[in-house]
């Protein structure tokens, strides 16, 4: 896939788009071949097919539609009768061109939301990123797979002791070979970036039979139904026979499926069996992915009976004790509501502690410093907020710990914050400083309540825009009757309790 197929005058006078994450993930295994027969993202004829027959329009089986949606502007420049300007250049987040489609089919899916169907073909110098020489096509890892059966095992999650036994059984069982393949577009369902996943999963090839490993861009989408049916066809793509899998909806691809029989550790050996082959005064069963995360989170090592030494180390390294992670503390709440007030003593607070920097991240000084420039319609107070999110986001990657406190009154907007801290690998603790509107009015001391009743301010949340009041806040408080330390403690207090700081001086 490396090096340019198409004239420089492509990549200069072609449009430009950056699909999301799930369609560039879809773009990599299209380009790869893993995709195969689809060239291409499909258009409205095999959409409509699908739909009806779960076939293409020439009859070929593919489970699920491939599509890549772009805005009107991008669907306004392409012209599918018109050569001439029909390519649209696709690049990653950084900009970068990945690949170039030809837009035979533009059709309209939303509003300012449209569809477009084509070939693609790749494009720049290949990619980039961690572990890249796993990354290989479909065709080169055929090549070199032995002859006979291919046990095939999607590694999303690390692998445990009883995961390891139930893929050695597996393997013996059928007497296949291996091949394991790892998931690397996004965070897992454990949370783990993709290159501790992976750093995860080698730490393990010691306890597991002879295996070839495979990193792929799949992407979880939240549809369990359909991303089981594309992880099917790109196992089967990567010659996987027979898939090792906790459901059957990878059947569907062809392949057959293994279901692993619940196994627990037996005291007596130190071997993991099956469950039911041990009495249960003799067993321990398996520890839940929450339980992990709990010894985890509070410092305590994982059981070597549970977790091989190599492994659990790895998982140590990417999730250490929360008192050692990075930390996003995000107040939101009405003007006046005294959370701006509390994010500053808190911030004082944890500094005397000593224990990580804080960086403090106020709503007026980001308006000023950050988001110069910005209004207050909705959508530059969403662009607000984010710019927020992915400053703390970023403070918290390199363990520290940031004190946010706009008025983020959207929901969506406050949950791209939180999602942009778990993904830097730090923890998120929303707090609604919920003081009534009344009250934060009765206080007013910027005056700014006054101004929107009388008519010369608008855009006031609260008076003529809405707050959406949190749904699920680790914290609420109201400050009606609080005083600004007893605030600063209930916070103190809760970071404390849940691990996050180190109990304060006395």
């Amino acid at each position: 896939m490396n090096g340019s197929v198409l004239p420089e005058d492509v990549l200069r006078d072609a449009p430009s788009f950056t699909p999301r994450p799930y369609e560039l993930a879809d773009l990599e295994l299209l380009l790869s071949g893993a995709y195969a027969p689809l060239t291409g993202f499909v258009g409205r004829a095999d959409l409509v097919a699908l739909t009806r027959t779960g076939r293409l329009a020439d009859g070929t089986p593919w489970p699920v539609p491939v599509t890549c949606e772009v805005p009107g502007e991008i669907a306004s420049a392409l012209d599918p009768a018109d050569s001439a300007r029909r390519t649209l250049v696709l690049t990653d987040p950084e900009g970068a061109p990945v690949a170039a489609v030809e837009a035979t089919d533009v059709w309209q899916t939303g509003e300012n939301r449209f569809a477009i169907g084509g070939p693609v073909r790749p494009m720049g110098d290949g990619g980039h990123g961690p572990f890249q020489r796993l990354r290989r096509t479909p065709e080169e890892v055929r090549a070199l797979l032995p002859p006979g059966r291919v046990l095939g095992v999607i590694a999303d999650r690390p692998l445990h002791r009883p995961q390891l036994a139930q893929i050695a059984g597996a393997a013996r069982t059928l007497a296949a070979h291996l091949l394991i393949l790892i998931p690397v577009s996004g965070p897992g369902p454990d949370g783990l970036p993709p290159e501790a996943l992976v750093r995860s999963i080698f730490a393990a090839r010691d306890r597991m039979p002879p295996a070839t490993v495979v990193a792929v861009p799949v992407l979880n989408r939240g549809d369990e139904m359909r991303d089981a049916l594309l992880r099917a066809r790109v196992a089967q793509a990567y010659g996987v026979t027979h898939v090792l899998s906790t459901g059957d909806s990878l059947s569907g691809a062809g392949l057959r499926v293994l279901l692993p029989r619940e196994l627990a550790y037996d005291n007596r050996d130190g071997q993991w069996r099956w469950r039911d082959d041990i009495p249960p005064r003799n067993r321990r069963l398996a520890m839940t992915p929450g339980e992990i995360d709990d010894l985890l989170d509070r410092g305590f090592p994982l059981p070597e009976w549970h977790t091989p030494p190599a492994v659990a180390k790895e998982l140590s390294r990417v999730r250490p004790p929360r008192r050692h992670r990075g930390l996003v503390v995000f107040f939101t709440g009405l003007s006046g509501s005294g959370k701006s007030t509390i994010a500053r003593n808190l911030a004082d607070a944890l500094r005397e502690n000593g224990d990580r920097t804080v960086t403090l991240l106020d709503g007026d000084v980001v308006r000023r410093e950050l988001t110069a420039g910005l209004g207050f319609s909705k959508a530059d107070r969403d662009r607000n907020v984010r710019r927020i999110g992915w400053v703390a986001a970023e403070v918290a990657r390199h363990r520290g710990m940031a004190v946010a406190c706009p008025i983020a009154p959207y929901e969506a907007a406050r949950a791209a914050a939180r999602r942009m801290s778990v993904e830097a690998g730090g923890g998120f603790i929303l707090v609604h400083v919920a003081t009534p509107l009344e009250v934060c009015e009765s206080r007013d001391r910027k005056g700014l309540y006054a101004r929107a009743r009388a008519g010369q301010l608008r855009g006031m949340t609260g008076i003529d825009d809405p707050y959406e009041v949190p749904a699920n806040p680790e914290l609420t408080i109201d400050t009606t009757t609080m005083t600004v330390p007893e605030a600063v403690d209930v916070v103190l207090n809760y970071l404390m309790e849940s691990g996050w700081v180190e109990p304060k001086l006395t």
